[in-house]
């Protein structure tokens, strides 16, 4: 796997390229740039493609968007390197971009290469106009991508009906009936929808509350949604999906 490094701190260029080395050996390092000057010369060199890119956001000339529009389209992945920003972060996840934090964990470099997507298969551009709706209008946000077991789907937030967990993967049925088995598991979902009138109401379930027709209260609970299908409420998520039915009521 051929790797770009964009980093103009040589202290973290070097890190990077050691944790590489250490933990990731299938990844060789083929280029490096400090700035989106450099960044541009370098991916725009026929003699250079890589599969990844990995890239600090900030540089001495301005941020590294900048370099990826005067790229586009881009076949090859990326992976973020950044000091925490939970703007950055939020929208990598909606969009299926990895991320790493500084100081890296190297778990969490081995797990973000352990992603990196074949460039047939990458959709890098359509993901990266997801992150950037995210990250310049967090409030106006509504469609995410999914990174599935066939392919990465772009979907409307507000078209997904409920989330069902089995192992470390997760089932996502929409309104259309469609059904998408994603890669990750049901509490990442959780974590990221949860603006968006989600809600865990067992350690299986993420539902939509917009898709809730009916709470039924005998047999231990249990939820109907819209397709008819029947949730079982968990007993200790009860009381608390209760106290939240109550304050959607007083909207």
């Amino acid at each position: 796997m051929k790797a770009v490094i964009i980093e103009d701190e040589i202290n973290g260029l070097n890190n990077l390229k050691n944790l590489l080395s250490e933990h990731c050996e299938e990844v060789e390092v083929i280029g490096e740039a400090g700035t989106v000057e450099e960044g541009v010369d370098l991916l725009t060199d026929p003699a250079c493609t890589p599969d990844v890119a990995f890239l600090d956001i900030s540089l001495p000339d301005g941020l590294v968007f900048q370099m990826l529009n005067q790229l586009r389209p881009i076949d090859f992945d990326i992976v973020f390197v950044t000091a925490y920003s939970e703007y950055a972060i939020k929208a990598c996840e909606y969009s299926s971009i990895g991320y790493i934090v500084k100081p890296i964990d190297p778990d969490m470099l081995i797990e973000a290469v352990s992603r990196i997507r074949p460039r047939k298969y990458n959709e890098t551009d359509r993901r990266l106009e997801l992150f950037n709706n995210y990250y310049n209008n967090p409030n106006a946000f509504t469609k995410m991508s999914i990174p599935a077991l066939d392919g990465i789907y772009f979907v409307n937030i507000k078209d997904i009906v409920r989330f069902e967990a089995e192992d470390n993967y997760t089932h996502i049925y929409m309104n259309n009936g469609d059904r998408i088995t994603a890669s990750k598991t049901i509490k990442a979902y959780e974590d990221l929808l949860a603006p968006f009138n989600f809600y865990r109401v067992h350690k299986r379930h993420v539902i939509n509350l917009n898709y809730m027709r009916k709470f039924v209260k005998g047999d231990g609970g249990y939820l109907i949604m819209d397709d008819e299908i029947k949730i079982e409420v968990s007993r200790r998520r009860r009381a608390a999906f209760m106290e939240q039915m109550r304050r959607l009521q007083e909207y």
